[in-house]
């Protein structure tokens, strides 16, 4: 059994913590810190420390990667998680995490472009693609919006041109391109070494 057992003893003070949890455990994927937190009080305390970094998905096939991706954007603190295109996806790669992390959808690539406009926060494509820099040699705005394409066919051309800039990880093998949630992963890896 993963997680903690019902709290031993004289419960904690403090209106973060959840009665329920307190009397029969908690065994939730969550960090200790946040043991027997109410979800609320969870989500309230990440709000004060959000990164600024989002990240924007287009979901035209209902991929089963966005989950996935979800769940890094939970790990690293990103601000907003954006669905793009179709609004219904796999939240089983999310491992819940989906309860804790902003997602937002946008029905198409123009209402998408047009909230970040609204915001000053640049869109950064991530595809292998055209001139695209490597992501460790890439300029990485501490505000940004990091958009992400199909398993297998990448960005849409709409997506592509509503990016001010293109950046790719740097590969060593014979594939053309790697899963899009490993690659989520490696880019926020790479946005947080240098800001958070």
């Amino acid at each position: 059994m993963h997680g903690v057992g019902p709290w031993p003893g004289e419960w904690p003070e403090g209106e973060y913590f959840d009665p329920e949890l307190l009397a029969h455990g908690d065994t939730r994927n969550v960090v200790d810190a946040y043991r027997y937190w109410t979800m609320d009080a969870i989500i309230a305390d990440l709000d004060t420390r959000r990164h600024g970094f989002h990240v924007a998905i287009e979901n035209w096939q209902h991929d089963m990667n966005i989950g996935s991706i979800v769940r890094s954007a939970n790990a690293f603190l990103a601000d907003t998680v954006h669905i793009v295109g179709r609004k219904r996806w796999n939240r089983r790669g999310a491992m819940v995490t989906d309860r804790y992390q902003h997602v937002i959808h946008h029905p198409d690539v123009a209402s998408f472009r047009a909230w970040m406009d609204e915001r000053e926060i640049p869109i950064i494509a991530v595809d292998n693609v055209g001139e695209a820099v490597p992501v460790d040699k890439a300029d990485l705005p501490e505000r940004c919006v990091f958009l992400f394409g199909q398993e297998g066919p990448g960005l849409s051309e709409e997506a592509l041109a509503a990016a001010v800039a293109h950046i790719e990880i740097t590969q060593y093998g014979s594939t053309r391109s790697m899963n899009a949630s490993a690659a989520g992963a490696v880019v926020m890896y790479e946005w947080c070494r240098r800001w958070a």
